[in-house]
Parts: C-alpha cells; sequence; structure tokens
C-alpha cells in the first residue's frame, strides 16, 4: 500500500537494528504530505494532539514530521505544528537523544542522522539533541531507563546537567503516576536497574520522585552483617542481584523497597535498625500510593518489607515458627506470592559485599517445609475433627497440628 509522502523509520527501530539488537515494533514518520492525504490513502487517524495514523494493513503508527514548542508544564506541556513543509531534520531535532534521533529509507536504505546519533551509538554514550531536552521532564525518566537497559553506555555530562536544569525548574513535579510507573518498571526490568537509580539520584530526580529511596545513601549499616556499609550502595546491589537471578518486576520493585525504614531510623541508634521491616511496610504503602503501582507488585514488596528479616532468620525456626510464617505470608492461598517472596530475600541477602555467590538455603528450607504443609489433606483432617466434635476454630487447630507434624517431618528430613 503507497503511503502519501515519504515514509521513514524512526527512533528505536533504527537505534535497535544498528546495536545487532532483535527488532521491535517500528515508529514511522511521513514528510510532504497532510492528514487529509493520510486519511484519503485508508489510514485511520488515532492521534489527538498531533496527526497520528494507523496503517490499514500492518496496524503501525505512521506519524506527520512536525516541531513542537514549550507551552506549559510537564509531559502534556506542548503545542505542535504539523504540515508538508516540516522537514525531516525539524522532526528528529524534536526527539530526547541523539541515538533515537537516527531515522531510515526502508526502500533505499538511506539513513538521515542530523544529530550525530550513529557516532554515539558506536561512543555507547547517550546525549541530549537540544537544550529542548529539559522540557519535558519524561525524557528524563527515559534516559534513566535507558542507562538501565545499555549496559556499556555513560550519559554525557552535559545532558546530566540539563537534567539537573530540569529538576531544579519543577518539571519533574508535574509528571503523572502512570507514566512515573510506566518508565520505572520498565527501567527496574532493565539489564542493569541500579544504573537506573544511580542517574535519577545524580539529576536530583530521585528526591523528588522517591525520597523514601533517596534517603537511603548515608544511613550506615552493622559492618559484620552489610560489609559495603551504606544503605544506598546495599540497595544498588540487590537490583543488581534481582537482574542477575532474572527475577520478574514484581520481586524487583519489592527489593527496591524492602530497607525503606531503615532511611527513617533514629540517629542515636544507628548502625542498627530495630524494627526497620514495620516502618519499610508503613512506607512502601505510601510509595506504591503515589505512582498507582500494580497490585501484584503492591502485595508483594509489603510482604517481603515486612516479612524479610524473619526469613532471613528462619533457620532457626522451628515447625511451629515455620507455620506461622506461613500463615503470615498467606502462603496457603497465595503460593506464587511466597515463593517471590522467598526470591527476594535471597537477592537481598545475596546484595552485599562479599556474599555476591553466597548459598541462601532459607529458601529451599522454606520452600520444602510449605510443600510437606501443603500436601497435608486438610478436608480429611477437617471430616475427622468434626466426627470427633470439633467445631470451627477447633476444626482450624487440628489443620494447623496437622500442618506443623508435616513440617517437623520435612526440617528433619524425613
Amino acid at each position: 500500500m503507497t503511503v502519501p509522502g515519504r515514509a521513514w523509520i524512526v527512533g528505536g527501530a533504527v537505534r535497535d537494528a544498528l546495536l545487532g539488537l532483535p527488532a521491535g515494533d517500528r515508529d514511522w514518520v511521513v514528510t510532504g504530505t497532510t492528514p487529509e492525504a493520510m486519511r484519503a490513502a485508508g489510514f485511520t487517524p488515532v492521534g489527538q494532539d498531533f496527526p497520528v495514523f494507523l496503517h490499514p494493513l500492518t496496524h503501525e503508527e505512521y506519524a506527520l514530521a512536525r516541531t513542537e514548542r514549550k507551552s506549559g508544564r510537564g509531559y502534556h506541556g506542548f503545542t505542535f505544528h504539523a504540515a508538508p513543509d516540516v522537514r525531516l531534520e525539524d522532526d528528529l531535532m524534536r526527539r530526547d537523544l541523539t541515538v533515537n534521533a537516527i531515522a531510515e529509507d526502508p526502500l533505499t536504505g538511506e539513513r538521515i542522522d542530523p544529530w550525530g546519533g550513529i557516532a554515539d551509538l558506536q561512543a555507547r554514550v547517550l546525549r541530549h539533541v537540544s537544550p529542548a531536552f529539559a522540557e519535558d521532564p519524561v525524557r528524563l525518566l527515559r534516559l534513566a531507563r535507558f542507562a538501565a537497559r545499555f549496559t556499556g553506555f555513560t550519559v554525557h555530562p552535559d545532558t546530566l546537567v540539563l537534567c539537573q536544569d530540569l529538576v531544579a525548574a519543577g518539571e519533574v513535579d508535574a509528571l503523572v503516576p502512570e507514566r512515573v510507573w510506566q518508565e520505572l518498571s520498565r527501567g527496574l526490568m532493565g539489564a542493569a536497574p541500579e544504573r537506573m537509580l544511580s542517574v535519577l539520584r545524580e539529576t536530583g530526580a530521585l528526591a523528588r520522585l522517591l525520597p523514601e529511596v533517596d534517603r537511603l545513601w548515608g544511613v550506615p549499616q552493622r559492618a559484620d552483617f552489610h560489609p559495603e556499609v551504606d544503605t544506598g550502595l546495599h540497595l544498588l546491589l540487590v537490583l543488581q542481584q534481582a537482574a542477575r537471578l532474572d527475577a520478574p518486576l514484581a520481586v524487583r520493585y519489592a527489593c527496591l523497597c524492602h530497607d525503606l525504614g531503615k532511611g527513617t531510623t533514629p540517629a542515636d541508634v544507628l548502625p542498627r535498625h530495630i524494627g526497620h521491616e514495620a516502618r519499610s511496610e508503613k512506607l512502601t504503602r505510601i510509595v506504591s500510593e503515589r505512582w498507582r503501582v500494580p497490585n501484584d507488585c503492591r502485595a508483594l514488596a509489603e510482604l517481603v518489607a515486612r516479612e524479610h528479616g524473619n526469613i532471613h532468620q528462619s533457620l532457626s525456626f522451628g515447625a511451629a515458627a515455620v507455620l506461622r510464617l506461613l500463615d503470615r505470608c498467606d502462603a496457603w492461598r497465595r503460593p506464587e506470592r511466597f515463593a517471590e517472596a522467598l526470591l527476594a530475600c535471597e537477592c537481598d541477602a545475596r546484595g552485599r559485599t562479599g556474599f555476591e555467590d553466597r548459598p541462601y538455603p532459607q529458601r529451599a528450607r522454606l520452600l520444602a517445609a510449605f510443600d510437606a504443609a501443603r500436601a497435608v489433606d486438610t478436608a480429611a483432617v477437617a471430616a475427622e475433627a468434626a466426627a470427633s466434635g470439633a467445631r470451627g476454630p477447633a476444626v482450624g487447630a487440628a489443620i494447623g497440628r496437622a500442618r506443623e507434624a508435616a513440617i517437623e517431618v520435612a526440617l528433619s528430613g524425613g
């Protein structure tokens, strides 16, 4: 099907192809045409702020070349101009990073690279296209997310300065929760999620978006448990382990939040952090509400924040204590979440200097205990208890005793 004007592939598809990465969704820019011509050619308009159309066969998005001008605060504070006389170079100038401002003609292979994106790909540098970068706070989040994805890339110093200016101007305060979570979650799933936090912290954005996380830096921990001492550094190491163990998003978010309470430990009791788990759970709830975190991530993060200390100490637990832990974790109704909580705790235990390759037997021990307890025929136990006259709580107590007995056998290696 013929596209009116000239169609160019732009953005991530071109970047990733030049890096030898698998091709993802393609974004298109069309020059030398009008919205009327696109509709006449069978394209379906979908854009509200500027002309974007869906291809009738491939359903890929085709945007008309456009320019933009800052007109208000935040991500939506722009006015756009799209017309046949807008050049491809003008459209590329409004993009965030040079590595995302490369266009390619799919028919001829011609590339348009007015801002040196190819050279920056070769140099492994993330660099802004123009000073307009500082006008859009989402670009800062995308930069941090790209730093987490492209582990061999560095952020250009001038780009960091622009980000700091953006934060100082209060632009990040205009970000909407849905977009913040979208970028944070994608950054957490990067190959090096800790790099996202480092960029956000260096630009000052972490203190505005996640002050509960930002205040962890400079907070000491006991060196015998945490040779890295600094709680912020520990968090980075935990996120490294989450990526290393290929943890899912909910686990990585739990890792992000698990120690938030240490940032509020009174100075006179440092480097101990007595009761930080309860404070971490409360702060995790606040962060999750602020950014409208999905329920699965929220629930796991609160569980890990509250119970990670007990899970770490569970090697000394007998059957009764293990059963109480399983009950508190709601393992019977949420077995997958319990397994994810144990993985998050393993990331936490390994996220310490010198502990990266240490085994974490707590995870296997608790899973074995849980499997043994879950194998108990609770219906048969309940029926037997009822036949002997037990009712209500007494039936539940009988089931608990049966589960505890099964856990006892599992812990003893039977």
